[in-house]
């Protein structure tokens, strides 16, 4: 198998400085971020400004290892790690929409962060409605889990 390196662009500036009491989604926080992106990948930050939410793409840096059937957050059933959103996976990567507050410099303001400080950022997509909304969906075991306002991450999964 062909091995594939990513070089970070930028880095998560976050109040979340350990990894329990996370939101364990973006949609279940109300705090806000800064997404510092290096100086020598600014301007891929134009135009960015018209758009409301972007997919961030990150590096879990604290998760070591993996496994293949984890506990998640909102379940006590063992799952297959690829129908969960938890960490500890194979190439360790993290996905979020956030909610564009405004950009200043190489500074992205965020909301509705729930990203580890100091996390290495890999890639900024913007969210555009038209390609991302879906009919029909299914969403499998999480159906019925999601019942509450408020999820924090444990200590479930040792980094």
């Amino acid at each position: 198998m062909k091995k594939i390196c990513y070089s970070p662009i930028g880095i998560v500036h976050s109040e979340f400085k350990e990894k329990i009491n996370v939101p364990i989604q973006s949609v279940f926080s109300n705090k806000k971020g800064i997404i510092e992106i290096y100086p020598e990948f600014s301007g891929g930050l134009k135009d960015l400004d018209g758009f409301s939410h972007i997919f961030l793409i990150y590096h879990f840096h604290l998760s070591k290892g993996f496994t293949l059937k984890v506990k998640p957050f909102l379940d006590d059933v063992e799952r297959g790690i690829f129908s969960t959103r938890a960490p500890k996976r194979p190439n360790n990567i993290g996905l979020s929409i956030l909610s564009i507050e405004r950009i200043e410099n190489n500074m992205v303001y965020v909301s509705d962060i729930d990203i580890i400080d100091n996390t290495p950022v890999l890639d900024i997509k913007p969210y555009v409605p038209d390609f991302d909304q879906r009919q029909n969906v299914k969403d499998g075991w999480f159906s019925n889990k999601i019942d509450r306002k408020e999820y924090l991450s444990d200590n479930r999964f040792s980094f």
